[in-house]
């Protein structure tokens, strides 16, 4: 987005994170290489160069040099036909979970969570149309074998059909809301995703009053959520708790009466930290 037209200084803006950067200080070479990386996901994890050229609307031949480009400097492997990420990407995962400080802090109050509940916990933030988990809590040997869906670190869900996705959206202005819902069209997951934008708004302010969002089978049958709003020290939602169950396993009930206000208290410890 540009912000004005014509000038010497003239300033452009990233709808997503709205940020604003000069011009002349934009590295389009930058863009266009991240763009590339940017279309790796969990649901494609393999692209070929017309998949390339398709996605980030570059040229064949340019979408071609970049991954070319990529594979080069050891970010993408080729076998022939596909490109596909390599080990070397996650480098950059394991810098910001060694440097950030919210994964840091967050990591003994989640384990202490599973202790007493012996349920899984995670820690997710917003980014574009998904929530990401930043960290989560170690395996109970009681949880074992029940790893819902979603919780390993790095994973990116559909920020509309899960419970901390929800809580975060619930937390941006009116306006930001109906900006993200033009950006991102909701989609169908289950029978039980919401895909009217009036209901979900509808939604997120009665979430934002309650300070807590309660999920059932949204984003995948069998499996319900619960999370609460993360603050730091400024007042502002910096992230969200979440606990997220099969739903053989635990009830609404029991979701809400016992497990609720343990999230509502980890949340205020979280606030002494950031």
């Amino acid at each position: 987005m540009t912000i004005n037209n014509g000038a010497r200084d003239q300033l452009i803006q990233n709808p997503e994170n709205k940020k604003i950067i000069r011009h002349e200080d934009f590295i389009a070479g930058v863009s266009k290489g991240l763009a590339i990386l940017d279309c790796f996901a969990n649901d494609r994890y393999r692209l070929n160069v017309s998949m390339a050229a398709e996605k980030t609307g570059l040229t064949r031949a340019a979408a071609r040099r970049h991954l070319l480009t990529l594979e080069y400097l050891g970010y993408l492997d080729f076998d022939g036909h596909f490109y596909s990420l390599s080990p070397k990407v996650l480098k950059f995962s394991g810098a910001y979970l060694s440097g950030a400080q919210l994964p840091k802090i967050a990591q003994p109050l989640l384990n202490l969570l599973t202790q007493q509940t012996s349920l899984i916990y995670s820690v997710m933030v917003l980014d574009g149309f998904e929530a990401i988990t930043i960290a989560r809590s170690a395996a109970h040997q009681q949880t074992d074998r029940v790893n819902p869906y979603g919780l390993h670190l790095g994973n990116r869900l559909p920020a509309h059909a899960t419970s901390a996705g929800k809580v975060l959206l619930s937390y941006l202005s009116p306006k930001s809301q109906q900006e993200w819902l033009d950006q991102y069209p909701l989609k169908s997951l289950t029978k039980y995703t919401y895909t009217d934008n009036q209901a979900f708004l509808a939604l997120l302010q009665q979430i934002r009053a309650d300070e807590f969002c309660y999920s059932a089978e949204e984003h995948e049958l069998g499996v319900h959520a619960l999370a609460v709003p993360i603050y730091s020290h400024r007042a502002d939602v910096v992230a969200a708790l979440n606990i997220v169950s099969p739903t053989g396993r635990t009830s609404k009930e029991y979701l809400l009466q016992h497990i609720l206000p343990l999230l509502q208290e980890t949340a205020r410890e979280f606030r002494q930290f950031i």
